[in-house]
Parts: structure tokens; sequence; C-alpha cells
């Protein structure tokens, strides 16, 4: 499972970044989450349903 954290900076216009916020608030996540979410959706969708398997078994495997 995930063991650390990496930073990805982002450059967005700053009328999507407040809209993009204000969602956010409405379903009471911070946008972050949401980001993880997205990224987890994405990644999925291109790896498949066990993707949590093949990255976090090569991460492993790099050490």
């Amino acid at each position: 499972m995930e063991k650390r954290t990496a930073r990805l900076t982002v450059l967005v216009d700053p009328q999507k970044k407040a809209a993009f916020e204000k969602l956010c608030n409405q379903e009471d996540v911070t946008p972050s989450q949401k980001i993880r979410q997205f990224m987890r959706e994405y990644i999925e969708q291109n790896l498949g349903p066990d993707w949590m398997e093949q990255v976090f078994n090569n991460e492993e495997n790099e050490s």
C-alpha cells in the first residue's frame, strides 16, 4: 500500500481553481482528496482493477 507521499505541482488558471475549490467544498472534500480520487480512477481505467498490485509490487521491486 502507499508508504510515502510525493508533491505534484499543477498550474491552473485562477478561475478554474476557485470553481474547483468551491465544488470540492460542496462535496466536503479537500481539493487534494479529489485530485487523488481522479488519479486513482484514471489509473484504474488504464491499468485495470488490479492496478494497485501492479503499481505497488513494482515499487517494492525497485527498492
